[in-house]
């Protein structure tokens, strides 16, 4: 462990404890570790608009800064476009009176823009700069939303993010794709590392069996073989192929397609299939962390999808959850990324290629029918979660990456 960094390390990000959103999780628990091994953290975040919750506290050692900004835009992009503007214009108040020489500020990318306001304030206080890299943007959106227009809106700001990646300490990518794609975009080598996310809480995720699993009972899965899609339903995952996949099994009763969770395709997702009457196709709310192992545990096969276009600008963090449960994967979406080589090398999972539903129907009933091979998928797919040594490898990597980049 190196000794503790003199300055404070300002980690920024739309969401922080208690908030659950996944980004949330994964900076409260590098927050939390950090300061357990003695570094000074701070955080600065949005404020959930609870009247019980404080603008500003101590909590297991991480000093938390909560700021006053819309939440809108779970589902609607405008209002979505109106929760990051209003985040972003108090986190450049909020660093203007906190930030300092000596701190580091450590961007998220939640907003994307924080990428230019952390740069901002590094050249202005002569504070340090680390971009933490969950996602990448614009570029996600211009996959999603091809248009010349868009493309040259983005010019600029893709220009301006560039070079606030380049003059940063040190960009942290999730995966080894996207450490590539920093590093494209002019980065040097030496400035980007990867370190990959781990399963929320840490150790707290443990299997659990269906026959001991109150959450499954409760949603009326016993003597199921359940598909489930968990975590955000949002634009860079595609379903058209599971829905395919659930008509073509729909005449076998004991397959049941679950999805858990929240996001702006949700509500898509539900009317297509009420349309087709999918009665095989059922959703199921976001669950606490409390019970995150219960509502991986209630799967047999969990789904993973991505779009064409986002396997280098995403990384599904979902992955260690599932494996850390020890339920194999069905993945669908382009096969020349890190994803779908990981699952498959580890031998805990089954590629698909995007729009072949009927190699995903297939790969399901065969899983359905072979519960020892699923076994020995899950076993695989725990045996790797174990050897990525979850959240203590990452605060460890983060802590080599801070003796090497700040010293």
């Amino acid at each position: 462990m190196n000794p503790p960094i003199p300055g404070r390390l300002l980690f920024i990000n739309r969401f922080y404890w208690p908030d659950e959103a996944a980004t949330a999780q994964l900076l409260t628990d590098l927050a939390e570790g950090l300061a357990a091994r003695g570094h000074r953290i701070a955080v600065i975040a949005s404020h959930d608009g609870n009247p019980k919750t404080p603008r500003r506290e101590i909590r297991r050692g991480v000093e938390i800064i909560r700021v006053s900004a819309t939440r809108w835009g779970q589902r609607r992009m405008a209002g979505k476009a109106i929760d990051y503007a209003t985040f972003a214009l108090a986190i450049r108040r909020t660093l203007r009176a906190e930030a300092r020489a000596g701190d580091r500020i450590v961007a998220m990318t939640d907003p994307p823009v924080l990428a230019l306001i952390a740069a901002a304030a590094g050249r202005r206080t002569g504070a340090g700069t680390i971009h933490w890299l969950q996602d990448i943007h614009p570029e996600i959106s211009l996959t999603l939303s091809p248009s010349r227009l868009l493309a040259s809106l983005c010019r600029p700001w893709i220009r301006r993010r560039n070079a606030a990646w380049q003059r940063a300490e040190a960009c942290v990518a999730i995966s080894g794709d996207m450490a590539a794609f920093v590093e494209e975009n002019g980065v040097p080598a030496g400035q980007v590392r990867v370190i990959p996310n781990w399963a929320p809480g840490g150790n707290a995720l443990v299997p659990l069996a269906h026959e001991q699993n109150l959450l499954r009972k409760q949603w009326g899965l016993e003597g199921r073989f359940v598909a489930a899609y968990s975590g955000n339903l949002g634009r860079v995952h595609v379903f058209g192929p599971l829905l395919a996949a659930a008509a073509a099994l729909r005449d076998d009763p004991g397959i049941v397609f679950l999805f858990i969770g929240a996001g702006p395709q949700r509500e898509t997702l539900e009317r297509q299939a009420r349309l087709q009457g999918l009665n095989n196709v059922r959703f199921q709310p976001a669950q606490p962390q409390a019970r995150l192992a219960e509502s991986l545990s209630a799967a047999d096969v969990h789904l993973v999808t991505l779009r064409p276009g986002c396997q280098r600008l995403v990384y599904p963090s979902k992955l260690y959850g599932i494996a850390a449960v020890a339920r194999p994967l069905l993945y669908v979406g382009p096969l020349n990324c890190e994803l779908a080589r990981t699952i498959q090398q580890g031998g805990f999972g089954i590629a698909v290629p995007d729009g072949d539903a009927a190699s995903l129907a297939g790969a399901l009933r065969f899983l359905q029918a072979d519960p020892a091979h699923r076994a020995v998928m899950g076993n695989a797919a725990a045996h790797w979660a174990r050897a990525t040594g979850g959240l203590a490898a990452a605060i460890t990597r983060w802590e080599e990456l801070l003796g090497t980049a700040l010293c």
